[in-house]
């Protein structure tokens, strides 16, 4: 039998390119977005589009109840759906932080509760959730971003542990410097709410950093796309994937470096 894969947040970037690559591997697709006019151009690849809003519960019952009805099963989700919400901790209005949280965090786990009971009585299936090498090292103004992908570490770990007995596999994704929408996004929002006042000359520092260097070297969507892949029909996934632009050696000099070591190196980077 086939199977069944659900990627959420599938409209463009990481999403796009996981979807592409695991209906070329043989899965049933589904691809996930809000806006349903830009899944339009997946659908030459075979990848089936999904209405989903993971801010409404109807619209993910909805969307997960469609899956079942025709396709019968869901052997993967792929838990990509979110954004980044920059700027300082001290500006963001907090209808925004919660937003943040909302989408990039219950919304993951929402999604998580609809589809593990058919995987836990099948006794199989996937669970991949896209976090994100600020699941682990934070970056200035970052700080509700960084909460929620902190957030989604922790409950993938718990939830790993929780899955083992009924053979369902729970996998973190942390992407490093990747090229797609989202730094144009964060460093927008971060202008918004911080580019003038007391942050206003780090934050430009900032956005100036992340369309330069960062931008030119950062990877393609479809490396994250194929450690997906290989996550998902591995038979015996490793937990995590650092993949793309500084995801391996940033994550090492957190875990070697002191706290004030690397608040050093990202005060200089501001400088």
């Amino acid at each position: 039998m086939d199977r069944v894969a659900v990627v959420t947040g599938a409209s463009s970037g990481i999403g796009a390119a996981t979807a592409r690559r695991l209906a070329r591997a043989g899965f049933t697709v589904y691809g996930a977005a809000r806006r349903v006019d830009r899944l339009e151009q997946l659908a030459a690849d075979g990848v089936r589009p999904l209405a989903l809003d993971v801010t409404s519960d109807d619209s993910m019952v909805t969307a997960v109840d469609q899956v079942l009805a025709e396709a019968g099963r869901i052997d993967v989700l792929v838990n990509n759906a979110g954004y980044g919400n920059y700027g300082a901790v001290e500006d963001v209005p907090m209808d925004e932080a919660r937003r943040q949280i909302e989408v990039n965090l219950f919304g993951l786990a929402r999604m998580i509760q609809l589809v593990v009971p058919g995987m836990r009585v099948r006794g199989s299936g996937t669970i991949v959730n896209v976090t994100s090498m600020g699941g682990k090292i934070t970056t200035p103004f970052g700080g509700w971003y960084h909460a929620s992908k902190f957030a989604v570490e922790g409950l993938s770990d718990a939830l790993r542990v929780e899955l083992a007995p009924f053979g369902v596999d729970v996998v973190v994704i942390e992407p490093g410097g990747i090229a797609t929408e989202w730094g144009g996004i964060a460093m927008d929002t971060a202008k918004a709410a911080s580019g003038r006042g007391a942050y206003a000359e780090r934050v430009h520092a900032m956005a100036e950093a992340m369309g330069g260097a960062v931008a030119r070297f950062s990877s393609k969507p479809d490396v994250v796309a194929r450690a997906i892949e290989r996550a998902v029909t591995a038979t015996r996934p490793r937990t995590r994937y650092a993949i793309g632009f500084m995801a391996k050696p940033t994550l090492l000099a957190r875990r070697i470096l002191p706290d004030r070591a690397m608040d050093w190196i990202q005060t200089r980077m501001l400088a």
